[in-house]
Parts: C-alpha cells; structure tokens; sequence
C-alpha cells in the first residue's frame, strides 16, 4: 500500500498514513506559467496499491484535472490498484437532468473516473448516494455524521434538537439524533431551478428554550440554513448552531447565517476551513483497512 497526497492535500494525508503505520508521499507539482499542471510522482508504483488522497474544492475544474492526471499516469506507471480518496465529491449535486439539455455532470465525472483506470472511489456524504450507481467502478460513501453526533456530545448542550432544513436531510438528522439520545424533526425547502432562490416551509416543532443543531450534508451560501435558523429564532431557541460535512461557505455564508440567528457554525475537514471541527481521515483509514 502507498498513499500519495495531491497539491493542498498533505495534512489529511499524513493524518490517513499515521493511522494506517505508512509513510505519506507527496507529488511534484507545479504550474506552467499558461495555466496548465504540471505533476510528477516521485516514488516507483510498479505493483502498488496506490491511495490516492486528492481534494477537488476549491477549484474544482482544476483540481477535477489534476486526479484524472495523476490516476491515467499511475496505470500507466504499473500501479496494481488505484483508489481515489476525494472527501468531497464535486458535481454530486448534478446528478439529474432537471432541464432539457443540462449536462448531468456527476454521471460525466463518474465516467471520466473510470476511463484514467480508478479501481475504487472513497468519498464522504456524498449528496445523493443513488447518483453513484452509473459508476462504472467500485465506490464507497462513508457517512461523516456520528463523528459529527459525538463532538456535539462535548460541546454539552442544553436539550438537544435536531432539525433537518429539507426532507434530503432527514437520513442524517435521524443518525445523529440517536447517537444524542434527542428527537429530531425536518423543514420542506423548494428551489426555483430558474433563479436558485429557496423558500422554506415551517413545520411546527416543540424548539423552545433548547440548543437547536440545524444539520444538513453541505452549506454553501448559507440560505437555506439562514431561512431555518430565522424561524427557529422566532420560537425562542437557545443556541442555533449550524452542522454540516462539508463547509463550502461561499462569499457573505457566514455573515448571512450569522444575521439570522446562528451561533455557531461546524463542519469536517473534507474542505479544510476555520470551521472545521472534525476529522474525517479515522473513518476514511478505517475503509481503506477493510479495503485493501
């Protein structure tokens, strides 16, 4: 087994490493000065299995470029296995045609994943589990929610409620509410496919005085978790504290949940961030484990 690590990927790699008791390699890289990648493995993979640990957001065009290099190139280098580890998988949500003529970009990634050789995808909470059936290749999606449920379990909270800002979310807010012994309930959110702007419906829920975890799989402009936390504000809540895997955070995120009643915002390093609380490189090195 060998575990290299992409450009911008080397703490979680050395973390998956230690774990497993083997030494992390990093890869050359660098950029030509027209934009394009320029990337070299640096150890013989001549019958390895090679664990590839590679982040793919930011950027995700780019770095969705550099993977598919480093996996055809690995193949090509006699590699026995390649499995990819991409904690936060992009083009997930693209995962229908919901338009006439959309590009369903998950389904294109999956087959570009298969075409440079990868034996095996890792990934974590990825957003529809069923969009990785048209996967050629063997895939594996590890739940990040009971690492989530046990750090909230130290942060000692006044009676505990779990809501889930769409019906999406109910899977995780049902785990994570038995692992904190507490009841969990969900909200329904439509998006217009036009314009992208969500509407939040209240379903009546018993919040008063107590520390609300609003969760859900990904927070990007925070919208949806801003629409939530303003209702639940209205209703007397203690803290809001909002709980994702992945914490893309973009542009004014923070700033907008903060406005409507957020206190506290969590997420994992499947995008490493000032917000992330949890490790996921334990769940991930318990798979490759089993795996290999």
């Amino acid at each position: 087994m060998m575990i290299v690590y992409g450009a911008g990927s080397e703490e979680l790699g050395v973390k998956i490493a230690e774990q497993l008791q083997v030494k992390a390699r990093g890869v050359e890289s660098k950029i030509f000065p027209d934009g394009e990648s320029y990337i070299r493995f640096t150890e013989n993979l001549e019958d390895q299995d090679l664990i590839l640990i590679h982040y793919c957001y930011p950027q995700q065009d780019k770095k969705l470029m550099e993977l598919f290099l480093m996996l055809d190139t690995a193949k090509d280098l006699g590699a026995k296995r390649t499995v990819a580890v991409i904690p936060y998988l992009p083009y997930a949500r693209q995962d229908k045609r919901f338009r006439p003529g959309e590009v369903v970009s998950n389904k294109s990634v999956g087959r570009l994943l298969g075409a440079v050789g990868t034996d095996i995808l890792i990934t974590i909470d990825v957003h529809s589990e069923d969009s990785l059936k048209s996967f050629s290749l063997q895939t594996v999606n590890l739940s990040a929610m009971p690492l989530l449920a046990e750090y909230l379990k130290t942060l000692k909270l006044t009676r505990p409620y779990v809501l889930a800002p769409d019906r999406g979310a109910v899977i995780h807010a049902q785990l994570v509410s038995s692992i904190l012994k507490t009841d969990y309930a969900h909200f329904e959110k439509h998006r217009d496919r036009v314009t992208g702007d969500v509407v939040t419906d209240y379903k009546d829920v018993g919040i008063g005085d107590r520390d609300v975890i609003i969760l859900d799989d990904i927070i990007s402009t925070g919208s949806t978790i801003a629409n939530v936390a303003k209702v639940v504000r209205s209703k007397t809540a203690r803290k809001i504290i909002a709980v994702c895997t992945h914490g893309l955070i973009i542009g004014e995120a923070e700033k907008t949940m903060r406005e409507s009643g957020v206190t506290d915002i969590i997420s994992t390093d499947t995008i490493p961030s000032k917000f992330s609380r949890v490790s996921v490189s334990t769940i991930i090195s318990e798979a490759l484990r089993k795996i290999l």
